[in-house]
């Protein structure tokens, strides 16, 4: 135990405020590229198949600046402190989606995804330690929720500024917002838990490595980062790739990614504050976990059932497929409690980037598997393996509900 005592701000509701909306501009501008991929690949020149590739392309590299910012973020928040982490990756993915708006070709455009994705990396985790930390055990997965929900709208407001403007302004839009939060930094006090641990010389904090020192914390780790692996195969192939997958699934006529986006965000966002109360109703993140992991199994399913879908009930479907991945809220706050102080900020911010980050061999297994099994089949393949790994890594889990935060891994 660090000590038991640690003070709690007699205003807790101003850090919430603050996380969820860094994490709605967070969400915003993760979740832009998705929407415009389309109108800003074909405003420089691209077509054909080479619109899909180029996409493919950039969501990598965003992907893997964020695996990147990920463990940079994660390391500094332990080391540094949540709010340094909380306002410097706000700071940085703004500026990086400024410079969005003014490429002119695909070599630019990727290298500041890259760079926007190390930014977008290190709000969530941070935000989420932070709110963690500042709560009572028994209503912290309320606040926690409340972040991923407000956050999650990010993408319906980021759909309909896309719908309404050019590309190159939506990506101003969002930048601004960021710089605009930054004013909120007035208010926002750090972690008790992290100060104490701070005085603490003896204690190692934000060692990266030492998630993997012990067979038992790596199983542990292992398993919060595959649970989510579902996630961000819906968001990644599913929605992003609906104009495509549209087509090849029968649907009439050919959906628009934007509004597949938007759909899919709002019932993320229904899905975030379900998941986040039936996991406290129940008093258990892996009963919730599991219910959700069963939903998203099914709306797979019928998403790449054979028959033909008209537009409106393919919209419908992406709402559920949305509100079916809403465990993101309980397992970012299951990857909180897993671990202690002096790693926690780490294990936060590393784990949701690494769910995103796995869409990298992903979409290079979808890609792979296109050619001999078609389009559909290889999506359907994907998706059944990401369920059927989250499943087992469910089943490894520690059940977190209710645990007292207050102590270090050693």
């Amino acid at each position: 135990m660090v000590g038991g005592s640690a003070a709690r701000p007699r205003r807790p509701y101003v850090p919430i405020l603050v996380a969820a909306l860094g994490y709605f501009v967070d969400i915003y501008d993760l979740i832009l590229f998705s929407i415009v991929r389309v109108p800003s690949l074909t405003s420089l020149g691209l077509s054909g198949e080479a619109l899909l590739e180029s996409g493919v392309l950039l969501l990598n590299m965003q992907m893997a600046g964020m695996l990147v910012g990920g463990i940079a973020w994660g390391v500094m928040g332990d080391r540094k402190g949540r709010l340094s982490v909380l306002f410097g990756s706000i700071l940085l993915y703004s500026l990086a989606n400024i410079a969005n708006a003014f490429v002119h070709d695909v070599s630019s455009y990727a290298a500041l995804r890259f760079i926007a994705g190390v930014g977008l990396a290190g709000e969530l985790g941070a935000g989420i330690t932070l709110v963690a930390e500042i709560l009572p055990k028994e209503i912290r997965g309320y606040g926690t929720t409340l972040v991923a929900s407000v956050g999650v709208m990010g993408a319906v407001v980021a759909a309909l500024v896309a719908d309404a403007f050019d590309w190159r302004i939506a990506y101003i839009v969002g930048g601004v917002m960021g710089l605009a939060l930054l004013i909120l930094r007035i208010g926002v006090f750090e972690s008790g838990l992290f100060e104490e641990v701070k005085q603490r010389s003896s204690v190692s904090r934000g060692n990266f490595f030492a998630l993997f020192a012990k067979p038992a914390r790596t199983r542990r780790y292992l398993s919060v980062v595959l649970v989510g692996l579902p996630i961000w195969y819906v968001i990644g192939i599913l929605i992003t790739l609906s104009p495509e997958l549209g087509a090849a699934v029968g649907v009439h006529p050919k959906p628009s990614a934007a509004r597949a986006v938007m759909f899919a965000y709002l019932g993320l966002t229904a899905g975030d504050l379900a998941s986040g109360l039936i996991s406290q109703w129940l008093r258990s993140r892996k009963k919730a976990l599991g219910i959700f992991l069963g939903l998203t199994t099914t709306f797979i399913l019928i998403y790449f059932a054979p028959f033909e879908k008209p537009l409106g009930l393919f919209y419908t479907l992406c709402f559920a497929l949305g509100a079916s991945i809403g465990y993101w809220a309980v397992f970012v706050t299951v990857a909180s409690e897993q671990f202690g102080t002096n790693l926690r900020a780490t294990s936060t911010t590393t784990a949701p980037n690494f769910v995103r980050g796995a869409l990298v061999p992903v979409t290079l297994l979808f890609q792979a598997l296109r050619e001999p099994l078609g389009l559909s089949a290889a999506g359907l393949t994907v998706g059944l393996l990401t369920v059927a790994i989250a499943l087992v890594a469910l089943w490894g889990l520690e059940e977190t509900f209710g645990r007292d935060l207050d102590f270090v891994e050693d």
